[in-house]
């Protein structure tokens, strides 16, 4: 129990928490507050951090997060017919998609890529500030444009409202495109996705800063572009997803 008129002792820790949040304008959470404690000589146990930071009203102002838009079966659902098999023998053989949820600046924005299993690419993506079923349909049709005479491809997700709709079952129809979904509440039937995200995160959204939303979105592009083009991979014998992809393709 608190002692009434006894000085805080940590006073000079929540001053210094202020100082940090203040001059990383609130893209830090208690664990990278944490480590800049730390770097300036104070440890400090993260829990402590977190428990001040909640004290002080101090929120990390970027989030991403699983965005769950499974709301009960309200259309069709598919089986899982993917089955955690994550490798494809060439691409545009099986496709995965999914959709993510940012907070920047006090607002959000839903992230819808589709990538490519064979190279772990990125083919397209779209962003929003509502998960709306254009924001899925238009990443289809962008994503369609990638598709050649003969490919035979599978389409997985989970089992989100958007792939249940019967307009977004028969879009994949009528290219004669299966099917794919996660069993219910299991993510790590669409892990690569989930690991993608994941990346995305530590990579570009914690260590870059942002100015505006247009910014964050010019941002965002740019690292897609480098992911896709310049980050190697070792599974992909140290090329990047278009250079294994291109890579294969002469050689054949």
């Amino acid at each position: 129990m608190k002692t009434f008129g006894r000085p805080d002792s940590d006073t000079e820790l929540k001053d210094l928490i202020q100082i940090i949040y203040d001059e990383h304008e609130g893209r830090y959470g208690y664990r990278r507050i944490r480590d800049e404690l730390a770097n300036r000589g104070h440890r400090v146990n993260h829990k402590k951090v977190q428990r001040i930071m909640k004290e002080l009203d101090l929120k990390c102002l970027v989030r991403i997060k699983k965005y769950k838009s499974y709301k009960g079966t309200i259309g069709k659902t598919a089986s899982n017919i993917l089955g955690r098999q994550f490798q494809a023998e060439k691409p545009n053989e099986k496709w995965v998609t999914d959709i993510t949820e940012f907070k920047l600046f006090g607002e959000k924005q839903y992230l819808s890529p589709v990538l490519d299993l064979y190279n772990g690419e990125i083919i397209t993506y779209t962003i929003g500030p509502r998960p709306t079923y254009s924001l899925v349909s238009t990443m289809l049709d962008q994503a369609f444009k990638r598709l050649t005479p003969g490919d035979v491809l599978l389409m997985h997700s989970d089992q989100g409202w958007h792939y249940q709709m019967r307009k977004y079952r028969q879009a994949l129809n009528e290219r004669g495109i299966t099917q794919s979904m996660s069993r219910k509440g299991n993510c790590l039937d669409n892990a690569v996705m989930e690991n993608f995200f994941g990346i995305m995160k530590s990579e570009f959204l914690y260590l870059k800063e942002f100015e505006s939303m247009e910014h964050f979105k010019k941002e965002l592009a740019k690292y897609i572009d480098y992911y896709n083009h310049r980050r190697i991979k070792a599974k992909l014998k140290g090329m990047s997803p278009v250079q294994y992809r291109t890579h294969a393709q002469q050689i054949a």
